[in-house]
């Protein structure tokens, strides 16, 4: 879910986040990872942004990653061996405060090779600057602060100033998905409306995200109902693995279950 929020807000925010990591204003389009290579590659917390002349390449992490710095490197060179020409500024964001030595990690190393990357910790960052800008503003409850409820509040009111409807449900709701990891949902819901963040592609994502598992919870116990009166007919296991699509084991312990004690 964080890395769904954190890849929309790159996304649709480029402008603000190439502002605040390069300095530098400038409107970027998404790079999918697969026009770097046939290979296959961990894509879910990755997210490449390009313009004609750079790459901006995001890692966030809400638990410190030992295989980061490896990351960073193979996709250095992923970018590299596709667009050569293309200069690449590569950033690991934490979320969460942790005291691990993995994010003080800034470099890939093996002898007579490396590789440097940034890193941000965002409980060491002034909060201040993440509230003057709007793609930031779900980020300003993690920075450094004694009271992340007091930011938050300031966050929910710089959005409540946004006049642009769908930008500002939108920044509602990942602004609570986000607060999350530091602050209770209860103390979020009073101070985020949550009737605005409804109206939100995140809400709205998450929502089907929710319905669509309870669908498939909903499928596969009647599944398992099914076989189980297929097995109190004696059917063989087998035909009824073709008819229910349930593996093998799992009917196994269905029959176990409705076999009667002696």
């Amino acid at each position: 879910m964080f890395d769904n929020v954190c890849k929309f807000l790159a996304e649709t925010f480029s402008t603000d986040f190439a502002a605040w990591l390069i300095g530098q204003p400038r409107t970027l389009t998404e790079l999918s990872p697969a026009e770097l290579s046939l290979e296959p590659i961990r894509a879910d917390a990755l997210i490449l942004l390009q313009a004609e002349d750079m790459v901006l390449h995001l890692e966030f992490q809400t638990q410190p990653d030992a295989s980061i710095p490896f990351r960073m490197i193979d996709y250095r060179l992923r970018v590299y061996r596709r667009f050569p020409q293309k200069a690449m500024h590569q950033f690991v964001i934490y979320l969460s405060a942790t005291e691990s030595d993995l994010v003080q990690q800034t470099a890939f190393v093996l002898p007579r090779t490396r590789h440097e990357f940034e890193v941000i910790r965002l409980w060491e960052q002034n909060p201040e600057s993440f509230l003057q800008t709007p793609g930031l503003l779900p980020f300003a409850a993690l920075c450094q602060t004694d009271d992340s409820s007091a930011v938050l509040r300031q966050a929910a009111q710089r959005i409540q100033e946004i006049q642009d409807p769908r930008v500002k449900s939108n920044l509602a709701a990942s602004t609570a998905i986000l607060a999350g990891l530091v602050l209770k949902k209860d103390l979020i819901r009073r101070i985020l409306r949550s009737e605005l963040m409804r109206e939100s592609v995140i809400y709205q994502e998450i929502r089907e995200e929710g319905l669509e598992e309870g669908r498939a919870e909903g499928r596969a116990e009647a599944m398992r109902e099914v076989a189980l009166k297929l097995i109190q007919q004696n059917l063989p296991l087998e035909q009824i693995a073709l008819v229910t699509e349930l593996p093998l084991e799992t009917l196994r312990q269905l029959a176990d279950e409705s076999t009667p004690l002696s």
